[in-house]
């Protein structure tokens, strides 16, 4: 398993439990220390990016949980 494997796994988890419809593209590696991850519902498509420090940290850090649920929140509010 790479290293960003289980936080990537535990973001499409919580993007999941959100909206089931949504469709979500990670890029394999970070670019510049961050994730510019696609999110796509009905059509319509979001960028959101979360740095490579969030996505190793996401599995165990009930602070960043929160903050990226959050942000995932919003993006998905705007489609």
């Amino acid at each position: 398993m790479g290293e960003f494997d289980e936080g990537k796994q535990k973001f499409m988890q919580v993007v999941k439990s959100i909206d089931q419809s949504v469709e979500v593209v990670i890029p394999v590696t970070p670019s510049r220390g961050m994730f510019l991850i696609s999110l796509t519902k009905s059509g319509q498509r979001k960028f959101l990016t979360v740095s490579e420090e969030d996505i190793l940290d996401l599995p165990e850090d009930a602070d960043i949980l929160k903050k990226v649920r959050g942000e995932i929140q919003n993006a998905l509010a705007a489609i």
